[in-house]
């Protein structure tokens, strides 16, 4: 069970989930706003942040940033109205995880922390605890950690979820809908989008090995190419 920041101005949603996230099992901190939900999380240890985006005070893409600032790894979940799909984007790209478009059912935002929670969520038989080579890098999935020489970069669960997939099919083509179907568990066009973000994060990070490619099969997929020297 986990130790869950909840973010929602919403007295309805915000007690129903903290009831029903509790009635599981996890611990839940109910915060009003984004800066009471920033002074909670500055004093306290959470495993999950679920922040809705439109709050009072300070939205939650603000209090995503000052979140990730201090933890590069706490996963972090987005609630969104619908009108809001676009702005989904730009969550994932200050760093955020996943999210839950409302209204939502309670099944549904259990599920997608339940994912966070497993620690081999990418849904293969590699042990998560064990460092894999590839190039010149190498990828400590249990720390979460990609590494190429002096350089290390800290990943969030979904990063290290996709870098995992990627290096266990080196070389080979993933259909875009085999990668979304085992990352976030569905295939749609938001999902489809947020996955070309977390592409484009991972590049960034393996751009310091010349060794290492991740290409772009348009309209299809993608696969993490080990050049020769």
């Amino acid at each position: 069970m986990a130790n869950i920041l909840l973010a929602e101005d919403d007295e309805n949603l915000g007690f129903m989930v903290q009831d029903n996230l509790q009635s599981l099992g996890h611990e839940v901190t109910w915060c009003h706003n984004g800066v009471e939900a920033l002074d909670a999380f500055d004093h306290s240890d959470f495993e999950i942040c679920v922040l809705d985006v439109m709050m009072p005070k300070m939205d939650g893409f603000e209090l995503a940033t000052h979140v990730r600032k201090k933890d590069e790894l706490v996963p972090i979940i987005f609630l969104t109205a619908k009108s809001q799909e676009e702005d989904r984007l730009s969550g994932f790209e200050i760093g955020g995880d996943d999210y839950v478009t409302k209204p939502f059912s309670m099944k549904e935002l259990s599920y997608r922390i339940d994912v966070f929670l497993r620690r081999n969520s990418s849904g293969t038989n590699v042990e998560l605890n064990k460092s894999m080579g590839f190039g010149a890098s190498h990828f400590d999935p249990k720390n979460l950690i990609y590494s190429y020489k002096d350089y290390h970069q800290s990943l969030t669960q979904m990063e290290a979820n996709l870098l995992n997939l990627l290096i266990i099919n080196r070389n080979e083509l993933i259909k875009r809908e085999t990668i979304l179907e085992t990352i976030w568990g569905e295939n749609d066009y938001f999902k489809g989008r947020s996955l070309d973000v977390f592409i484009t994060r991972l590049r960034k990070y393996l751009k310091q090995d010349s060794s290492l490619e991740i290409r772009n099969h348009h309209g299809v997929g993608f696969s993490l190419i080990i050049l020769e020297k």
